[in-house]
C-alpha cells in the first residue's frame, strides 16, 4: 500500500516515553505547532511521534486513544446504512465472500492507476496504461489464488481484461495524467473523535495544490448514480474529509468522484459546517452499531441489493437461518483495506 497518517491522542506516549525529535522514513520529524497548537500523536510508519510534518504537511492531532474494536470505515458504515445484518456478517462473524468479476476488476483499475505515476509525466498514456494491465492482474491473481478461478477461459479473461482496458480508456477521456503530480496514492488516513471513535480508511488519490488546498480523488469503475442517490456515494467522500480536517485541521477544498463506467465526474465543495454534520452522523451511526451489538438484534434491510448479496441463502428475510454470534461479539477494527481484499460493498455489479 501507500503511506500512512494516521492520528492518534495528543500527548501520548510510546512504551511510557515520549518520542520526538525522530527521522522517519528519512524525512526529519520534530516538535512543530500549528496555529498556535502543538502537534501531537501522529504514527507514521509504524512510529508514534509527539509533532510532526509529513511531506512538509503538518499533521494535528484530535480525539482520545483508539479503543479495540471502536473503528469504522466508510465503507463499513456504508454496510449497516444498507442493512445491520450485512455489516454483522462481515464485521462481526467475519464471513467469506467469493470474489467477482465485476469487484476484481475495480481492483484491478485502480491498481494500474496507482503504479501509472510511477512512470515519468510524459510516460503516462492510454498505452502504458494498457501495458501494466496484465502484469499488474498477474501480481493480485498471485496474492489471491480464488480470483484465478473467475474464469471458465482465457478467452473470458481476456473479454474480461478489454472491459478493465475500457475503464482505463474512460479515465483519460476525464483528465490528463501528465499534468498531475499526486501527493499521496492509496494513502492510509487514520483519526480519533472525542468520543475514542477510530475513523479510518483508504483514499485513492490525494491532490495538494501549491496554495496547500487539498482535493481528494476516488475512483469508480461503476456508472454514475441517479441524482437522488449521490447522497451515499458523497457521504464516503465526506468521511475522507472529515479524517483529513481533523488529521490537519483543513477542510479539503474539493472531492472528486471520477465514475469510469460512465465517463463521468462529481464534484462537491465541502465546508465545516458539512463536516460537522457528518461527524454527528456518524456518531449516530456508531451507537445504532453499539446498540445491535449489546443486543443482538441484526435486522435484514431487504431491498433491489438483495440480488447481489453474497448471504442471501443465510438471510432470515428470505428463509435463511444466520450462523450463531460468535463469542464474545467484539469486532477487531475493520477499515477499507478489508474492502480492497475481499468485501465488496453490495450492490449490483456496476457500482464497484
Amino acid at each position: 500500500m501507500g503511506e500512512e497518517i494516521v492520528v492518534t491522542a495528543e500527548g501520548e506516549a510510546v512504551d511510557g516515553e515520549a518520542v520526538a525529535g525522530k527521522a522517519v522514513a528519512g524525512k526529519a520529524v520534530a516538535g512543530k505547532a500549528v496555529a498556535g497548537k502543538a502537534v501531537a500523536g501522529v504514527t507514521v510508519a509504524g512510529v508514534t511521534v509527539a509533532g510532526v510534518t509529513v511531506d512538509g504537511e503538518a499533521a494535528v492531532t484530535a480525539g482520545a486513544e483508539p479503543g479495540t474494536g471502536r473503528s469504522l470505515s466508510p465503507s463499513r458504515a456504508g454496510d449497516f446504512l444498507t442493512c445491520p445484518l450485512l455489516y454483522r456478517f462481515r464485521v462481526i462473524d467475519r464471513l467469506p465472500e467469493p470474489p467477482s468479476p465485476a469487484a476484481a476488476r475495480g481492483t484491478l483499475v485502480h491498481a494500474v492507476l496507482e503504479h501509472l505515476f510511477d512512470e515519468p509525466a510524459a510516460g503516462r498514456t492510454p498505452e502504458v496504461a494498457r501495458s501494466l494491465l496484465a502484469p499488474e492482474w498477474d501480481r493480485l491473481a498471485a496474492q489471491e489464488p480464488e480470483l484465478a478461478g473467475l474464469f471458465e477461459s482465457d478467452a473470458e479473461r481476456a473479454t474480461w481484461l478489454d472491459e478493465a482496458a475500457g475503464m482505463l480508456d474512460s479515465y483519460f477521456r476525464l483528465e490528463d495524467p501528465r499534468r498531475l503530480e499526486p501527493a499521496h496514492r492509496e494513502l492510509s488516513v487514520r483519526t480519533v473523535l472525542a468520543s475514542g471513535l477510530q475513523l479510518r480508511g483508504y483514499i485513492d488519490r490525494l491532490d495538494v495544490a501549491p496554495s496547500g488546498d487539498i482535493r481528494i480523488v476516488d475512483y469508480k469503475t461503476g456508472t454514475a448514480p441517479p441524482e437522488a442517490f449521490e447522497a451515499r456515494a458523497l457521504f464516503q467522500m465526506k468521511f475522507y474529509a472529515l479524517v483529513l480536517w481533523r488529521a490537519e485541521g483543513r477542510v479539503p477544498r474539493l472531492l472528486q468522484l471520477m465514475y469510469l463506467g460512465s465517463g463521468e465526474i462529481v464534484r462537491y465543495e465541502p465546508d465545516e459546517s458539512d463536516l460537522l454534520a457528518t461527524e454527528r452522523k456518524i456518531e449516530a451511526l456508531w451507537q445504532a452499531i453499539e446498540r445491535a451489538r449489546e443486543s443482538g438484534d441484526w435486522r435484514p434491510r431487504p431491498g433491489r441489493i438483495c440480488d447481489w448479496c453474497a448471504h442471501k441463502a443465510i438471510c432470515p428475510a428470505f428463509g435463511g437461518t444466520p450462523p450463531p454470534l460468535p463469542e464474545p461479539d467484539l469486532p477487531a477494527p475493520v477499515g477499507d483495506a478489508d474492502l480492497a481484499a475481499a468485501t465488496p460493498a453490495a450492490g449490483p455489479p456496476a457500482a464497484t
